[in-house]
């Protein structure tokens, strides 16, 4: 039985020690194809797995290995398409799956919501856990908090992953690199309100206020793209 061009995607750039980001297909018969590297674990003084950033992120020359081992598997398993695009996710990286959000506590994040709460469907803020625990990459959770402005007032909102209909980091420009991930998440999780003010999937004041939360930097958008041609296996 022959696999699905989003199960040959994901086989291939896994295998080439890549993550899939995102994968879309058009109309048009373009596939994009967007990747990042996974985090590095590290051995904590403590005894415990530390995850840190990679120390180069993803860029072009990998954008170019992916697609050459990507042309050929897909002309092998005769996945139907006519250009093939690599691309890092970009400033903007979405937030597609649970082990996204561990990654990526901490750090600011627009969260767009299935249906609108209070009137809106849109919050933009720093991305913390309900209960201001640490997140645990064997394990991420379903329930998240946005600490976010409204006015002069800090508020939350707590939410589920399926409440989500898209997530997304907000760009910020850094050239001091990509900081070290905390354990049991890429950045320490912001402090947020105690639990006994807030209800879940609620608003309520902020009690006091949140820690302030280190930005991180995305890659800046790289892309590789290619007519489909025959390829060979990459070396």
């Amino acid at each position: 039985m022959s696999l699905s061009w989003q199960a040959v995607v994901e086989k291939t750039v896994t295998g080439l020690g890549y993550e899939v980001v995102d994968c879309e297909r058009s109309t048009g018969g373009l596939l994009r194809v967007f990747i990042d590297k996974p985090l590095v674990q590290q051995p904590g003084e403590d005894g415990q797995t530390a995850w840190q950033e990679p120390e180069v992120p993803v860029n072009v020359e990998d954008c170019e290995r992916v697609t050459r081992q990507l042309r050929y598997v897909l002309e092998v398993e005769e996945c139907d398409y006519q250009r093939l695009e690599v691309s890092t996710p970009g400033l903007d990286r979405p937030l597609n799956k649970p082990v996204d959000y561990v990654r990526f506590c901490g750090l600011e994040v627009e969260v767009t919501l299935r249906e609108a709460f209070q009137g809106r469907k849109k919050y933009r803020g720093v991305l913390t856990t309900p209960d201001d625990s640490a997140p645990d990459f064997s394990a991420p959770r379903s329930d998240w908090r946005v600490i976010f402005t409204d006015g002069k007032q800090e508020q939350a909102l707590d939410f589920s992953l399926d409440e989500v209909r898209s997530a997304k980091l907000v760009p910020e420009i850094s050239f001091k690199g990509r900081p070290a991930a905390a354990p049991g998440g890429a950045q320490p999780a912001g402090k947020g309100p105690s639990a006994d003010k807030l209800e879940k999937t609620g608003l309520a004041p902020e009690a006091s206020k949140a820690a302030k939360a280190t930005k991180k930097k995305s890659n800046a958008k790289t892309r590789q793209t290619d007519d489909k041609v025959d390829g060979g296996l990459d070396q």
